[in-house]
């Protein structure tokens, strides 16, 4: 799939995917690499912009990262944000210096010159800045276009009206007039007209899987709406190829392997359903380390997966390729090859982990999408709207909600928590206003009455977030009356439970899982 590209240069920040993100919805394919990503695997993408992102290191460090020389050497507009911007000054001539005052947090920009990605925009607005640099000498060539109280050059531009600088974010939420500083830089600086949509999108992934598949299609699903979305597509594309294995480790919510085999029938896709739970709860025997915990369910997983598949190749011959349902925030967070800048969050297992050897070719359709992207494409696929608007479900299931060690009781009295929270989400008319919504059971037990006994159980403690993608998230403000509701419901019919808590803390500090 061919198509030009604005290049997002990732020096490390973790605000850069947010860059992507609002490329793309403003309408303009992106895709993310490297700052040290060779000229070839560029030109691959036929670029007509260049975004430089910002980043934790300093210009005048021994190693910083610098600007390769093809950014220069194309003639392509250029924008860099703040560590994008004191690299574009200081290898063109400029200065950049510790700043006196470290500017974090909201600032009030003053624009001097409204001109390129100002245009159309006010005199003052708030912005969000991160920084303890500062430019002190342009570039010759250079002007100042915007200043903060703290930053005499908060934004700059080149008298050719090709490089353009800012020192603040304009990814984030917290910048005013943010997408539209974006979308002036590429549709009035870059002169670009928007090529990104899900319409396109998912007719180009269609003819793209029919062109390039010759055999049998394996495919983990697990029915959340990444691999579903996977499934969708291969079975548009290929209906006949497709063999989707369902693997029930055990950790899943309350009967969810036989709603998801129901709701796969009803849009004529058939799955291969391998109930594996004994092997998982062996695997996962006295472990309490979360970390832990993902790695021996993620090799437990791939071994089940493994040898179903191989079992699958003996019996149909022609098996040839293994579709995974991984997206651009499994690759930026694991930190696998195209991010080396970033620093890895946590394991994702449908992310490497799989034996070198496979005889399988990898398929990863969404590999450059992000949640809300997958859903958009499976809503123009036709994918029912019970898959497409569940919740994101961790991939070691409710073994990383159970915080300590995982038994099949404290499964169950999850599994029966969290099905009442869900439930009156929905009954309350609230599930599709948050991002995210779970029970976790906690180590601990605590003394409570229940009628004439006095008891000592477990807690159950309920997360609501809202969020826009994930990177980012806010807890929930449920109504009282809903949380008192459900916690009745939780303690009157969930045995082994007599308090319920509710997490009101953000991410960050916080990640929106507890483990």
């Amino acid at each position: 799939m061919e198509r030009k590209t604005v290049v997002v240069l990732d020096f490390g920040s973790q605000y850069t995917q947010l860059i992507l993100r609002r490329v793309r919805e403003l309408g303009y394919y992106a895709e993310l690499l490297p700052y040290d990503e060779p000229l070839e695997s560029v030109q691959r993408l036929s670029p007509v912009a260049f975004i430089l992102s910002g980043g934790p290191s300093s210009v005048y460090d021994e190693n910083a990262p610098k600007i390769p020389k093809y950014v220069f050497d194309s003639n392509l507009p250029v924008l860099g944000i703040c560590y994008g911007l004191q690299a574009l000054v200081h290898q063109l001539g400029g200065k950049v210096e510790k700043s006196s005052h470290r500017e974090f947090g909201p600032a009030q920009l003053e624009v001097v010159k409204h001109v390129g990605i100002f245009e159309r925009l006010p005199n003052k607005f708030t912005v969000w800045m991160s920084h303890s640099d500062r430019v002190e000498v342009l570039p010759n060539g250079f002007e100042v276009i915007a200043k903060s109280e703290n930053s005499p050059y908060a934004a700059v531009r080149s008298s050719n009206n090709r490089y353009y600088g800012v020192q603040f974010h304009p990814e984030v939420v917290h910048t005013q007039y943010g997408k539209e500083i974006l979308k002036n830089f590429l549709s009035i600086v870059a002169n670009l007209s928007p090529n990104w949509s899900m319409t396109n999108l998912a007719h180009e992934l269609v003819e793209e899987i029919r062109r390039k598949i010759d055999g049998k299609v394996i495919l983990g699903l697990s029915g959340g709406v990444d691999s579903s979305v996977v499934a969708m597509l291969l079975h548009k594309a290929t209906p006949d190829k497709l063999i989707p294995i369902f693997v029930d480790t055990g950790l899943l919510r309350k009967n969810e392997g036989k709603e998801v085999v129901e709701q796969f029938k009803q849009v004529g896709i058939d799955i291969h359903y391998i109930d594996a739970s004994n092997r998982f709860f062996e695997a996962l025997e006295k472990i309490e380390d979360p970390e832990e915990k993902r790695k021996r369910i993620g090799h437990t997983f791939i071994d089940v997966f493994y040898e179903e598949a191989m079992k699958l190749k003996e019996q149909h011959g022609d098996i040839e390729y293994l579709a995974q349902g991984t997206l651009y925030p499994d690759i930026i967070e694991s930190k696998v090859a195209e991010r080396k800048a970033g620093a890895k969050i946590k394991t994702h297992h449908n992310v490497g982990g799989l034996p070198e050897k496979l005889p399988f070719k990898i398929i990863e359709p969404l590999r450059y999408l992000f949640k809300d992207e997958v859903r958009a494409l499976g809503k123009e696929l036709g994918l029912p709207e019970s898959i497409l608007y569940r919740h994101p479900f961790p991939g070691p299931g409710l073994a990383v909600r159970i915080i300590g060690t995982v038994t099949r009781e404290a499964v169950n009295i999850l599994q029966e928590a969290d099905a009442i929270f869900i439930e009156e989400l929905k009954k309350w008319d609230l599930y599709n206003k948050v991002w995210q919504a779970f029970a976790v059971l906690l180590p601990v037990k605590t003394v409570g009455v229940m009628g004439d006994y006095r008891t000592y159980e477990n807690v159950i403690a309920l997360r609501a977030v809202t969020s826009e993608d994930g990177m980012t998230a806010d807890w929930a403000k449920l109504p009282h009356e809903f949380l008192n509701h459900v916690a009745k419901r939780i303690v009157n019919e969930v045995r082994g439970v007599n308090r319920v808590v509710y997490d009101i803390t953000s991410k960050p500090p916080a990640t929106i899982e507890w483990e």
